[in-house]
């Protein structure tokens, strides 16, 4: 695809920042790809980038068997650019020294006597040293000598060589992570390597992706049949819109109602899937099957499991009687794809593995189609409003694969499963109805298992608690509780008690991540 003609390669030495950095390449509408720090020359050379970003990590380089970069990038003659460890790499691998800096340097620095073209028109302020740039710090280690060829760009008082470069081969290292926000003109500086330095195209847009996908996926598929198992999410509903339009009828979605989703929700997707976006799906209610499966199962990641092989037995299931598919298509997009690899490689700290990422049984014998896996999440709503998807259903909240189940604590019921739909219904309402549904990022009810004594007209009531949790995050990494005005959560509680039958105590989570999570199971 031509995307590709005009693209960074970001070698991952594991760092949970470096995410980051390719979302802020993204940013720039430069396509880029995260690949560990071990690829071979071969695979380099016929990447073929118009730049190298090497990320941070947690090792030291004078250690034993420690990561380094392939030769091959310092023989491309492209420009390369090292972020913490990857700094310490490049003056390791060249003949530069590194050593133990004896304490660490963590959180906010003030780099002065700045220098090169990743500095160019950049300051924060003028201090003691001169003009200086607000940056954040996070090492143990340091450059004691330079590699031949390489001069300082930047120093603290506490890190003498805070950033260094050789000009003249265009590689430039920094000490400190340009990718956080603590970094305050950390993009500004990317930019500067990206665009000034690397000489990249602003052209990764989302419609120029559309167009080019569509055609990579007529050429794929052919006049087989694909398949696609539709969650009404923000991921699977932007494949499926994708996908239509490449191939038409040739998709067929399969939707499989768990009777764990939110209140009229497998009417609204059937509504809005196949009247409005006219896509061929097969509705499955598999209600039934999933309560009489968590009849009794308490423990939450025995939940996950058995909605999970429930669920993909049930996907089999329909998929077999679909005797012309050879396709299988998933929502997969690049956090999972990332994620999952460290998970396999080792390459950083295990985050969490993915369903999507090689969880479908390799007997089903079809050749999967992922659309979204080069895309972030920001990425996938942008396209997704490209394709004309209704923006109403791009920015909903994130809704947790094993439905209400991990909302409902201990085991899970009919009862308690219409009491939460009902509270969850209420609480989003009122969100839309005083402009704060977007101003959260994720809003949600939990049901409590538990009872309180209350009091309603002159009569005692013994009923279930509901929990509203609404947070405020960008990354979902880490999160802080959302300033909701206390009148509008008085009056959600006061609906909820007065309107739900069943539950008459509300309770609000002020809970952080960390150290809590944000969903309760």
């Amino acid at each position: 695809m031509n995307i590709h003609g005009n693209k960074i390669l970001i070698l991952d030495f594991g760092s949970q920042l470096t995410q980051l950095i390719a979302r802020r390449v993204r940013e720039f509408n430069v396509y880029c790809e995260i690949h560990p720090y071990d690829v071979s020359d071969e695979f380099i050379r016929t990447f073929a980038p118009q730049g190298i970003i090497l990320s941070g990590g947690p090792n030291s380089v004078y250690e034993n068997d420690t990561p380094s970069a392939p030769v091959a990038i310092f023989e491309l003659g492209v420009p390369v650019l090292g972020i913490c460890y990857g700094m310490q790499t490049i003056a390791n691998q060249l003949g530069g020294k590194v050593e133990s800096s004896g304490s660490r340097e963590f959180g906010y620095a003030e780099i002065h006597d700045c220098k090169s073209p990743l500095f160019a028109g950049l300051s924060d302020g003028i201090g003691e040293y001169g003009d200086f740039l607000q940056v954040w710090m996070s090492h143990g280690d340091k450059v004691t000598t330079l590699p031949a060829g390489f001069e300082v760009i930047a120093q603290t008082p506490s890190c003498p060589v805070a950033a260094m470069a050789n000009l003249e081969r265009k590689i430039y290292a920094l000490q400190f992570h340009p990718e956080v926000t603590h970094t305050k003109q950390g993009t500004r500086m990317l930019e500067h390597f990206v665009i000034e330095v690397c000489r990249c195209e602003r052209s990764w847009t989302m419609p120029n992706y559309a167009d080019e996908v569509i055609a990579k996926i007529r050429k794929q598929v052919g006049k087989d049949m694909v398949i696609l198992a539709l969650s009404g999410g923000v991921d699977s509903s932007v494949a499926g819109v994708l996908i239509h339009k490449a191939i038409g009828a040739q998709l067929q979605c399969i939707f499989v109602d768990t009777g764990l989703l939110r209140l009229n929700e497998a009417q609204q997707v059937m509504q809005n899937y196949h009247e409005h976006l006219n896509l061929n799906i097969i509705k499955v209610d598999a209600k039934d099957e999933f309560f009489t499966a968590l009849s009794g199962v308490s423990d939450p990641e025995q939940k996950r499991k058995i909605i999970g092989k429930l669920f993909v037995d049930i996907f089999q299931r329909e998929a077999a009687k679909l005797s012309n598919a050879k396709w299988l298509a998933q929502g997969t997009i690049y956090p999972d794809v990332i994620e999952s690899a460290g998970s396999k490689t080792n390459k950083a700290h295990n985050i969490k593995s993915h369903h999507n990422v090689g969880g479908l049984p390799e007997e089903m014998n079809l050749q999967l189609l992922e659309p979204l896996r080069e895309l972030f999440k920001d990425e996938v709503r942008s396209l997704g409003i490209s394709l004309g998807i209704e923006p109403k259903l791009i920015y909903r909240h994130p809704f947790p694969g094993p439905g209400l189940a991990v909302r409902i604590l201990g085991e899970i019921k009919p009862e308690f499963v219409n009491l939460l739909q009902h509270a969850d219904s209420i609480f989003i309402e009122e969100l839309y109805k005083h402009d704060l549904y977007h101003k959260t990022a994720q809003a949600f009810a939990v049901f409590l298992p538990v009872k309180s004594v209350g009091v309603m007209g002159d009569g005692r009531t013994y009923d279930y608690v509901v929990s509203l949790r609404a947070v405020e995050t960008t990354d979902f990494m880490t999160a802080n509780v959302a300033n909701l005005p206390f009148e509008f959560i008085t009056r959600v509680a006061n609906r909820i008690i007065n309107e739900v039958k069943g539950i008459n105590r509300v309770v609000y989570d002020i809970s952080g991540k960390p150290p809590a999570t944000i969903e309760w199971e």
